[in-house]
């Protein structure tokens, strides 16, 4: 009978709300834990990163993973899905350099890639590619999107919810040649809201209102 593989499972969610239900985390663990009964290997690790944006390696718990698969302890890093380690080209092929260096096999359950076989080292390459060339392309659609609304005058980014009359007050006591200080300093003795709904108004802040009010067109 052979050796048994070890396997060094690695989890990732992009988003905050992913990881507190948890759910995304659940499924990708579940996936391996069957894929390792079904292969006859022993699962000695699970690495998860909760919240973490996977477009660069720079992640403490894959970091972890791959110590761990460096150091000897595990034969095989395993993901449930291709995506959840990389989109890049450039880092899915450093990972199957490292991974061929060091010894030890990549998995990933949703495409059969397993590059501990010569077809499967391949497959990955090419999944890769697509993957990355299918970010780019979202990338330039939301770019050629985006551009077409603002040719349309549609104001883009985060909406103001401060009222028109205190961004116009703000640019008109500067406009007399009060300071921010004094500025923030009449906002606060008066109680007026920011716009997040605060009542601390700090010089910064006042000059970020007038600095948009004066993008956006509001007149002294």
């Amino acid at each position: 009978m052979g050796k048994r593989s070890g396997v060094v499972a690695y989890l990732r969610v992009s988003t905050e709300e992913q990881a507190d239900s948890g759910l995304g985390l659940a499924a990708q663990e579940s996936a391996i834990r069957s894929a390792c009964e079904a292969r006859g290997a022993d699962l000695l690790a699970i690495h998860t990163d909760a919240g973490v944006s996977g477009k660069s390696l720079d992640r403490p718990a894959l970091k972890a993973a791959l110590a761990d698969l460096d150091a000897g302890h595990g034969d095989v890093l395993m993901v449930s899905k291709l995506d959840r380690l990389s989109r890049s080209v450039h880092d899915a092929t450093g990972l199957m350099l490292r991974a061929e260096k060091g010894g030890w096999g990549l998995v990933a359950l949703d495409v059969a890639v397993d590059t501990t076989t010569p077809a499967g080292a391949a497959m990955t390459q090419i999944l890769s590619v697509f993957a990355e060339l299918e970010r780019r392309l979202i990338g330039e659609r939301t770019k050629a999107a985006l551009a077409v609304r603002r040719a349309q005058g549609v104001k883009l980014g985060r909406p103001r919810s401060l009222p028109d009359e205190v961004a116009e007050r703000i640019v008109q006591a500067r406009g007399r040649g009060e300071t921010w200080r004094a500025i923030a300093d009449d906002l606060n003795d008066e109680g007026v809201p920011t716009a997040q709904g605060g009542t601390a108004w700090h010089p910064a802040t006042v000059r970020l209102v007038a600095l948009g009010a004066a993008r956006e067109g509001v007149r002294q």
